[in-house]
């Protein structure tokens, strides 16, 4: 097989998985957005959901499509620790700012360094190796921002319109969620349409 060949191959295999990873991505982004619930407890909802659903997806779809990557092992296991991480917010959702900093940073930086694991070992070797060093930095980014929330920030704000609201650090760490699923979500459609036209 020639290189030109095994390359369309390796996209043929890859495009699938990025579109479908932006699913759940793209409606968390959504969610976040146009929902004015940013409390804790309802951050680690929506976060359990997300995970779970993204987490068997790639878990499945990495088994199914990528056994010749040479990351699958990987995938799997970054798929699990997020289904795991899911199913504890959904579990724990009643725990409150503490809860959603240990859970969300913790699937950050595990899930960050197993894409970013992905990416290195396959360097060279597979199309997808970029795409899965950028998401993996941008999950690791996203466990850094939420570190450096203060877990007691609460500032009572006032908006150009007069009206009143509360600035804490549930509103910052759901709304840092959300952009990282709106970032994430576009990223991996552009990914994926690029994999699905470089196959043509």
């Amino acid at each position: 097989m020639s290189a030109l060949q095994d390359n369309a191959a390796q996209r043929s295999a890859y495009w699938p998985v990025a579109i479908v990873r932006a699913v759940p991505a793209a409606a968390l982004g959504l969610v976040v957005t146009f929902v004015a619930d940013h409390s804790a407890g309802f951050g680690l909802v929506l976060f359990g959901i997300f995970a779970v659903v993204s987490g068997v997806l790639l878990a499945i779809l990495a088994w199914v499509r990528l056994g010749g990557s040479g990351a699958r092992p990987c995938l799997v296991a970054q798929g699990g620790v997020a289904v795991l991480a899911g199913i504890l917010a959904l579990l724990l959702r009643g725990g409150g700012i503490a809860m959603f900093f240990l859970l969300v940073t913790a699937f950050a930086i595990v899930t960050g360094f197993l894409e970013l694991y992905s990416g290195l070992r396959t360097r060279r070797r597979f199309v997808a190796s970029g795409d899965w060093l950028v998401g993996g930095i941008l999950t690791i980014l996203t466990a850094i921002a939420l570190l450096l929330v203060p877990p007691g920030l609460h500032q009572n704000i006032r908006t150009a319109g007069g009206t009143t609201g509360v600035l804490d650090a549930a509103v910052v760490a759901v709304g840092i969620l959300g952009a990282y699923a709106a970032i994430l979500a576009v990223y991996l459609l552009i990914a994926g349409c690029a994999a699905k036209w470089g196959t043509q």
